[in-house]
């Protein structure tokens, strides 16, 4: 009986397949509205997705992504414990010289890379909506990259589509949707500390993390096309009249002022008398540390306050006469 091998081609063509199954496996997840463990499947699927897709693209390139010793005569391939060939992890596909991956892309699989590794050890819930914009970039770099790579027709944008939701935002909606409390310290640390070693151009890039600007319409007369989304170009206009814009995936850390800072900025608004027991006062008697008002956060034991709670303390002190003068 004749054992068939399997040609480099076909595995290449199952590598791909296999990638595609697990883009559209991650996407199917987020978009399930009865799955609550969202973020951490999707990252997983979307980790493989990206593997898969680059292992094709090595072979493809006759490129070894294999993990080996070089010896005198030959390679000596790494393996694991049951003697499979071990091969290249996402982050060593990235860090290869021939990765066809831009700069931007390969930021934003960075940064689900290490929330993966911060978030396997323990649950959070909060995740889903605050990095949805870097969940949306990921997949559509990776149909741009599907389709540069191995051509037009494996691309997936005719099974891509924007899930159906049950709510209508608002602008308060947004606002409360980030920063209630749930997410661990650490996790939010992670993503301040990733953010801050972004410049502006690379965070605002929408292969990092990909923002839509929504606004509600009508159409005119029954029967016509009314799409839930309609993209505009800044030149457009139709989008020069936008009235009210909703920044559904702002996900930058929001500036933060420790206790001190608060005095700090009031005193030099002439209110010299302000002191820390004064501002502690001040938000003890409003509850003010409440995560569901979304004044401030705790990080890592400290309390950082939001700049509407400073602008709310600047208020109280030009209320207050002359008692802080």
């Amino acid at each position: 009986m004749r054992v068939r091998t399997r040609t480099v081609g076909s595995i290449r063509r199952e590598l791909l397949i296999k990638a595609k199954e697990a883009a559209l496996c991650a996407i199917k997840v987020f978009n399930d509205p009865l799955v609550t463990f969202k973020s951490e499947t999707f990252i997983v699927l979307m980790v493989i997705a990206w593997t898969y897709l680059l292992h094709a693209y090595y072979r493809k390139q006759k490129i070894d992504y294999r993990y080996y010793k070089q010896g005198a005569n030959r390679k000596r391939y790494d393996k694991t414990k049951y003697g499979a060939k071990k091969h290249w992890e996402l982050e060593r596909c990235l860090n290869c010289d021939e990765c066809p991956v831009d700069h931007i892309t390969k930021l934003n699989l960075s940064f689900l890379i290490q929330l993966r590794h911060e978030i396997e050890h323990q649950m959070t819930t909060e995740l889903d909506n605050y990095l949805s914009g870097r969940y949306q970039a990921s997949v559509l770099n990776f149909n741009e990259y599907l389709k540069k790579l191995f051509g037009e027709k494996h691309g997936l944008d005719h099974l891509m589509t924007y899930s159906i939701q049950f709510v209508e935002l608002d602008i308060e909606q947004v606002k409360k949707r980030t920063d209630t409390g749930k997410t661990p310290n650490r996790v939010l640390k992670y993503i301040s500390e990733f953010d801050k070693g972004l410049t502006e151009k690379e965070f605002n890039d929408p292969h990092f993390s990909y923002r839509l600007v929504f606004r509600r319409k009508l159409v005119n007369r029954p029967g016509q096309a009314d799409k839930v989304i309609e993209f505009l170009g800044p030149n457009d206009e139709m989008s020069k009249s936008v009235s009210k814009e909703y920044w559904v995936t702002k996900e930058v850390e929001r500036k933060k002022f420790r206790p001190k800072d608060i005095v700090s900025e009031m005193q030099k608004l002439s209110f010299v008398r302000f002191r820390i027991s004064d501002h502690t006062e001040l938000w003890q008697s409003n509850d003010a540390k409440n995560p569901a008002k979304g004044n401030g956060v705790e990080v890592s034991g400290q309390w950082y306050w939001y700049e509407p709670w400073l602008k709310h303390v600047l208020e109280k002190c030009q209320q207050s006469g002359v008692r802080y003068k």
